[in-house]
């Protein structure tokens, strides 16, 4: 027995290289990245980007997998539940991560205990659009269509909770409409019924808005950042259109489920900013007119904990009432 402690200490690092390998050999098999919007979306286009670029990096399939629906609760609650071996990851965004846990009244997951960040990666601004065929030129034009018409404009939405449904509620708020609430399982979902006026306008993602407007397919109003695109210079942003202050952004990053080792998540971030810094990734985000963040995981952890008493507010004051 007086030779056990030895032994024991001679088993240990003898162990310790196989986990350590065990660790480094992460990913050896497919890894899903979880989508909660439809195909096409903002979201969707990036998440694939990275499948691509982790693929080729560590020679194992990333499957992108769309789960939509409410406002991205669904992919969200099924990453929340999935093992915390790092081969199930969501690209999660504010969303279901710091809006809905205020406008539901009750949520299958806790986005400060059920994730572990890796990397907030890109925001996106939505556009406020119409139907071409509509005799609108700016924001102030739809409001006047909207108050000589109270209740029978609409607005289509990716979902509760989604920044394009709480920028329609802010833009009612602000401006004092009656306007209805169409929702949709994602942008693209939604696009068809605004192109054929059956809806009167979205605040949609300018992924999706902006290759329609130059077609003269849609009309682009506004962007709802607070500068203006690059891509789109000469379109007002909503604060210079009569709304101060006026900011409904949606951001999107990976994260994993809480309890994921260190290494894992270590290193998913680091390819991931590594990815953000390369000439040809940055050049893609460019052209889809997304901006690259690529912060640290305190970092994103941070955003999150700061966002969600700041949309509560917004919900509060916009009179939005919380759902299910």
């Amino acid at each position: 027995m007086r030779f056990a402690p030895k032994l024991f200490a001679t088993l240990l690092l003898l162990l310790a290289p196989q986990a350590a390998v065990a660790q480094s050999s992460y990913p050896n098999r497919p890894v899903k990245i979880l989508v909660g919007f439809t195909p096409g979306t903002a979201p969707d286009l990036v998440a694939r980007i990275f499948a691509d670029r982790f693929a080729e990096v560590w020679g194992s399939p990333f499957v992108v997998e769309n789960v939509p629906g409410a406002g991205g609760n669904i992919a969200t609650a099924q990453v929340a539940k999935a093992p915390a071996d790092g081969y199930t990851l969501l690209m999660g965004g504010n969303s279901s991560l710091v809006i809905n846990p205020t406008l539901y009244k009750t949520l299958p997951f806790d986005p400060l205990k059920d994730f572990a960040p890796i990397s907030q990666i890109f925001i996106a601004a939505n556009v406020l659009a119409v139907p071409s065929e509509l005799p609108i030129r700016s924001v102030a034009d739809l409001v006047a269509l909207a108050r000589a018409n109270p209740g029978k404009l609409s607005y289509g939405h990716a979902g509760v909770g989604t920044s394009q449904h709480l920028g329609a509620e802010l833009f009612k708020y602000m401006a004092h409409l009656d306007i209805k609430s169409v929702p949709y399982r994602g942008t693209t979902a939604l696009m068809p019924d605004l192109l054929a006026h059956r809806i009167t306008m979205s605040f949609a993602n300018i992924v999706n808005v902006l290759p329609l407007a130059r077609e003269g397919k849609l009309r682009a109003l506004a962007i709802t950042s607070i500068k203006r695109s690059p891509l789109a210079p000469d379109l007002p942003t909503m604060a210079e259109s009569g709304y101060p202050g006026f900011e409904a952004v949606p951001w999107f990053g990976l994260v994993a489920p809480a309890g994921t080792s260190q290494d894992v998540l270590d290193k998913l971030h680091d390819e991931t900013v590594m990815a953000l810094a390369l000439p040809h990734m940055r050049q893609r985000f460019d052209e889809l007119g997304l901006e690259p963040i690529g912060n640290t995981r305190g970092e994103f952890s941070a955003v999150i904990k700061k966002e969600i008493p700041e949309w509560a507010k917004v919900i509060k004051d916009a009179g939005i009432k919380p759902v299910n």
